[in-house]
This record gives C-alpha cells, sequence and structure tokens, in this order.
C-alpha cells in the first residue's frame, strides 16, 4: 500500500483528501503545515505528497524546496492544491518540484486523474 502525506491547514480540507485518498488504496499521514510535513518526511518519505500552498508557518513553496534537498527527497509525487489560478503562481510550484496541480475545490474524479497522470495508480 502507497503513503500519501497530506499536508493542508485545513482539517476540513485533510478529511476529504484522506476520505478520497484511502478510498484508492493510500495509507494516509496528514500534517497541518510545512514544518510538521517536514518532520513526517525525514522520518520516512511517503511515495505521494498532496501539498496545500498557502499555510502558516511554512508555505508550499518552502515546504517543497526543502523536501528536495532531503537524501531522496526527489522521489515523492507531489500534487500541489491552490486556489490561486495564474499562470506564474503554477509555474513557480512546478519549477519548485512540484509534479501536478489541482484547483480547490477538488473531488474524487479530479484527484484521480491527477495521480493517475504521475503514475501514482
Amino acid at each position: 500500500m502507497k503513503t500519501c502525506l497530506i499536508v493542508d491547514d485545513s482539517s476540513v480540507i485533510r478529511k476529504v483528501a484522506r476520505r478520497i485518498l484511502e478510498g484508492l488504496d493510500f495509507q494516509i499521514v496528514e500534517a497541518e503545515d510545512g514544518e510538521q510535513a517536514l518532520e513526517s518526511c525525514r522520518r520516512q518519505l511517503p511515495e505521494a505528497i498532496l501539498l496545500d500552498w498557502n499555510m502558516p508557518k511554512m508555505d508550499g513553496y518552502e515546504f517543497l524546496r526543502s523536501l528536495r534537498r532531503l537524501p531522496g527527497g526527489d522521489a515523492p509525487k507531489v500534487v500541489f492544491c491552490t486556489t490561486e489560478n495564474d499562470v506564474a503562481h503554477i509555474a513557480r510550484a512546478l519549477h519548485a518540484g512540484a509534479n501536478e496541480y489541482i484547483m480547490k475545490p477538488f473531488d474524487k474524479e479530479i484527484v484521480e486523474a491527477k495521480f493517475q497522470e504521475v503514475g501514482l495508480i
């Protein structure tokens, strides 16, 4: 079973994402900000990360840059979630190492399609 780290400061978003991803046979680990997520990755790297972009303490961009510098940190597939839809914002995330992105709000079909695109399912 593959592991997915869900990183979002909203408990509602984490709950929705957990329900969707458990339905796709992922084991779930949660973090409410980038600092918690980085600590989790230092303990054990997941196969997938569903990453919010706007969070307190450490945002998605800083987390992603730090993740990619960890030993093996290039391995997890990162799908970032955002409410921002401007091209520059998306390009910055992809340049930082994100594999794909989804817009909030999302549903099962969107998550499943993006995880298929990056080879997780």
